[in-house]
């Protein structure tokens, strides 16, 4: 079954939520999508495991096998890194899967690449940010709502 399976092996950060599934579905239908967010540590020995780098990525992704991916990333990285790219952290978080993403269907950085994540990052962010329907987002909804008092009749006055 496609989707994405998410674990947050960090100790104190919680990982943004996202509609993964529907962000990899976009990108990569039919694919099987593994999502692991690291700390520091973790995220530089898989870089130097997979690329032979000594650095810290912010995010790493490999295929696993036919139509499955792995992605990583950093939480802390990305956090250090948001404001940099003028994202708030949800949404630098979001970015970077979607980089990872386009990595796994075979695209390079590039003018191309660019302009697709900054489009799908303004389609999946803003949909995330929209309240859930059903919900009431008027905070003074019950302002003008007459409750009776001890007799029976509105409160505040003679009508």
């Amino acid at each position: 079954m496609a989707g994405v399976s998410i674990k947050n092996l960090t100790r104190r950060t919680l990982a943004p939520r996202f509609a993964y599934d529907a962000v990899a579905a976009s990108v990569l239908p039919g694919w099987d999508i593994s999502l692991a967010f690291v700390g520091p540590k973790k995220a530089q020995e898989l870089n130097e495991l997979l690329r032979k780098k000594s650095y810290v990525p912010n995010v790493l992704s490999y295929i696993a096998g036919s139509k499955n991916g792995e992605i990583i990333i950093c939480l802390e990285e990305a956090r250090r890194q948001a404001s940099s790219y003028r994202m708030s952290e949800q949404e630098f978080v979001l970015y970077l899967f979607i980089h990872g993403l386009l990595h796994l269907k075979g695209w390079a950085h590039g003018v191309t690449m660019e302009k697709c994540e900054r489009t799908l990052v303004a389609k999946f962010a803003a949909s995330a940010a929209h309240p859930l329907p059903n919900v009431t987002t008027h905070r003074n909804r019950n302002r003008h709502r007459h409750v009776p008092g001890k007799t029976g009749r509105r409160r505040g006055g003679s009508r």
